[in-house]
């Protein structure tokens, strides 16, 4: 299939899920600070893998984690009813860690930035 079209596909879910996210699912598991990534749809349209990055403790994004899992019927039914596909892929919910290790990465540039300037203030001297 074309990759264009596996990439408009992919982006339209991911607006679907995002409007999901923030208007349509009631369940209290899934924090609000939730949102979606990316989607990357498999080019048979089977699955859609759908990545998530919650800001929050480990806890708090197992819950959401689960909410979203159980919530996975009435998204495929909200996907299949926003977006004209003749087979709806199903959802498949992955926690994206990425903003968090690139926020931990920066810490650490900060961290050695100010050692090295302390280093470099006392050779001066």
């Amino acid at each position: 299939m074309n990759n264009k079209r596996i990439n408009r596909i992919s982006e339209e879910i991911r607006k679907v899920v995002s409007n999901l996210l923030f208007n349509g699912l009631k369940d209290p598991r899934i924090n609000h600070m939730a949102t979606i990534t990316s989607v990357e749809v498999t080019r048979d349209l089977s699955f859609a893998n759908i990545y998530i990055s919650v800001l929050g403790d480990d806890l708090e994004k197992e819950n959401t984690i689960l909410g979203l899992e159980s919530a996975k019927g009435f998204i495929r039914k909200e996907i299949g009813n926003r977006v004209d596909l003749r087979h709806v892929p199903e959802p498949k919910f992955h926690l994206d860690e990425s903003i968090e290790n690139a926020m931990h990465m920066a810490k650490l540039i900060d961290e050695i930035n100010k050692q090295n300037q302390g280093h470099r203030g006392n050779e001066d001297e």
